[in-house]
């Protein structure tokens, strides 16, 4: 009794009040606790922003609407957000590419990249095809196909926790309207891209020739797309040798 009465008088003394926004808040969040934001889950990413910790730009699944009602409830202006979507720097399946050996063993690619000369695959840079990416997405936005992984642009809501999965540095968040984009992450030569992918980056810059808007160049061998200037007219896609830019 004696125990019990001095809780209840703990309660009082050191209760605090909580602020009515908070449930208005994590009602008006997506309730999926992907860990987009930064922090643990929807309920903790609420309490940081009432103690301005956070903004509601930081909460990319929600969307527009999301955090222009949680901008509303807390008063404040907020940027419009230009949707993303993850994309894997990667077109090089089995079909395509070569291999040093057959590699069984675990799903993934951390566990993978431990094996001699980082992996099966003879590209240095390439997909490892052990899923961590598709184990990492709440969204079931990642498919493994033809051994490497691709992402459901439709289903991307660019939380972002496919992007630390890769070992590799693979994915990469690009604007969500592009399709124009190099599926390739290698800096190698020529030569031994051709030796280890079919459809690999062989820094020909021919890309970058036909391009009337200088949306597309070469940095440390390898196409890189501005998406700032790309109009989408698709000349580098048809012009490319070896198909690693993609539509």
């Amino acid at each position: 009794m004696v125990f019990g009465l001095g809780l209840s008088y703990a309660d009082k003394k050191f209760k605090t009040d909580e602020d009515p926004r908070l449930r208005e808040l994590i009602d008006t969040l997506p309730s999926v606790n992907c860990g987009g934001c930064g922090y643990p889950g929807c309920a903790n990413f609420a309490q940081a922003l009432l103690s301005n910790e956070a903004k509601p730009e930081d909460c990319p699944v929600g969307g527009n609407n999301t955090i222009q009602a949680v901008g509303a409830l807390l008063g404040i202006e907020v940027k419009e957000l230009v949707r993303q979507s993850a994309f894997i720097r990667c077109a090089g399946g089995e079909s395509n590419s070569s291999f040093r050996y057959k590699y069984y063993g675990l799903h993934s690619c951390s566990a993978i990249m431990q094996l001699a000369a980082g992996g099966s695959k003879s590209c240095d840079y390439g997909c490892l095809g052990g899923g961590s990416c598709k184990a990492a997405c709440d969204f079931d936005a990642v498919v493994m196909k033809d051994g490497i992984a691709k992402i459901d642009k439709n289903k991307c809501t660019a939380c972002g926790m496919c992007v630390p999965a890769c070992p590799r540095g693979l994915i990469v968040m690009v604007p969500h309207k592009s399709s124009v984009r190099v599926a390739c992450n290698s800096h190698d030569e020529a030569k031994v891209v051709r030796a280890g992918c079919k459809v690999g980056c062989i820094n020909c810059r021919i890309c970058e020739k036909v391009c009337g808007f200088a949306a597309i160049k070469s940095y440390n061998l390898l196409a890189e797309v501005d998406y700032e200037r790309c109009t989408e007219c698709g000349l580098c896609v048809t012009k490319c040798p070896t198909k690693c830019i993609v539509d």
